[in-house]
């Protein structure tokens, strides 16, 4: 297999952080910047957009699709479960951080990583809304979606854990803090690259 990706990316890092769970070798492949546009690149993934895993003949693009296909190759329903149940509500969340997370902490580090002309305020906004929510879920369960961490943590987690790069301070959001602990001791866990700006630039 290999993963098209880039190191900055919260939506790369949770695809290789659910590699690293589960132990999955893949041939890393970083894609510059302006890299992504480019025909060779455009031929796996029309839409230009990283990460995009290729196994065999097999291309799949999107971070929560790549995150069900390796859970549905591997057989991992501890992460993705077979009910319907227990798999609407691993869905609900992959939903949550294609929209509410990459319009609020994604976007918010995309200003001040990438410069990208968006409304600083306007995302920031987007992002409190998002983690009191989920703050509040947190306050009745240690995980997202069910009893246990599925691929829902992990899809939210990257963009949670370095929203303070984007400006948006997590210190009052007290269960999110347990739980991004909790994800950050699960065997084999795979970090995401800190960068100095926003909330962590050095004083």
């Amino acid at each position: 297999m290999k993963l098209y990706h880039r190191p900055l990316s919260g939506h790369s890092h949770r695809v290789r952080l659910f590699l690293s769970i589960i132990g999955e070798d893949c041939e890393l492949i970083a894609v510059a910047q302006g890299a992504n546009r480019e025909p060779t690149f455009l031929k796996i993934n029309p839409f230009g957009q990283v990460p995009v895993l290729v196994d065999g003949d097999v291309i799949i693009a999107d971070s929560n699709a790549i995150l069900v296909y390796l859970a549905k190759k591997h057989g991992r329903t501890d992460w993705l479960p077979e009910d319907a149940t227990g798999a609407a509500a691993v869905q609900r969340w992959l939903s949550v951080a294609a929209n509410e997370i990459a319009n609020g902490p994604c976007a918010a580090r995309l200003i001040t990583i990438f410069k990208a002309p968006l409304s600083a305020e306007q995302v920031i906004q987007n992002s409190h809304k998002v983690l009191n929510t989920i703050d509040g879920v947190l306050t009745e369960r240690e995980w997202v979606a069910l009893d246990r961490p599925t691929l829902a943590d992990l899809a939210l987690y990257s963009y949670i854990a370095r929203a303070p790069e984007g400006n948006v301070d997590t210190s009052s959001y007290p269960h999110i803090q347990s739980w991004l602990a909790r994800v950050e001791g699960l065997p084999n866990f795979f970090p995401f690259v800190e960068t100095a700006v926003g909330l962590r630039t050095p004083s």
